[in-house]
């Protein structure tokens, strides 16, 4: 009996000390970054279980609104080329998956965006949703997701315009008519209002979705 008791003790302190350890280099703290000094012409985000979540800017500057700890953070820069790039980067060892959670708006990335020319605008994650407001890309917009929705509205591009997803719903709509578009599609486990293929038009809009709608609707300028 004795023995079966020290087993079990054995057991929650070994639990106790994990928990400890998954805590230890996971307190998120809010930040935000500001390009200066120089002229964003695109952006460029990859992530991993992160909403993107991108909205006007107020003051006519590029801001990204994170939070990160020692062991979940990123790397975010500038290219000469002015191309602002966020990739998410971990250190996280298997006890830091064992119990716990992330503080409050940890899994968010909010994306602030001036009424300013961008040439291109990428966004990847995973498990969350991706949504955008009104914007337009002189060249091309990509958005992909695994795991989570992609939305978004009145959105335009002066070349291409590529959504991808598993596991989550494509809904949103375009500037523009259906007949600017050369249309390629390809559903699998979902439904889409969008043709397989469409020739014609001089621009390009692909979509790709597996387990997940797409529904997108062209909106005449």
């Amino acid at each position: 009996m004795k023995k079966q008791i020290s087993l079990v003790l054995t057991a929650f302190l070994l639990a106790g000390s994990l928990f400890a350890c998954s805590e230890e280099g996971n307190t998120f703290e809010a930040k935000s970054y500001t390009p200066q000094g120089v002229e964003i012409s695109g952006i460029d985000i990859q992530v991993e279980d992160r909403e993107i979540l991108v909205v006007p800017s107020n003051d006519g500057q590029f801001h990204i609104d994170y939070a990160e700890s020692a062991k979940e953070f990123y790397d975010i820069s500038v290219s000469d080329s002015g191309v602002l790039t966020m990739v998410s980067k971990s250190e996280k060892e298997w006890t830091d998956y064992i119990g716990g959670s992330k503080s409050a708006g940890a899994n968010q990335i909010t994306l602030q965006i001036p009424d300013a020319t961008l040439s291109t605008l990428t966004l990847r994650t995973t498990q969350e949703d991706i949504s955008l407001p009104t914007l337009t890309v002189t060249d091309q917009l990509v958005l992909s997701n695994n795991g989570g929705d992609i939305s978004f509205e009145h959105i335009n591009a002066a070349n291409a315009i590529t959504v991808e997803n598993k596991n989550g719903d494509i809904l949103g709509t375009i500037r523009g008519s259906y007949d600017d578009y050369a249309i390629t599609s390809t559903i699998k486990k979902g439904e889409s209002n969008l043709p397989d293929e469409k020739s014609g038009g001089d621009k390009t809009l692909t979509a790709a979705n597996n387990n997940g709608d797409i529904d997108i609707e062209f909106i005449s300028e």
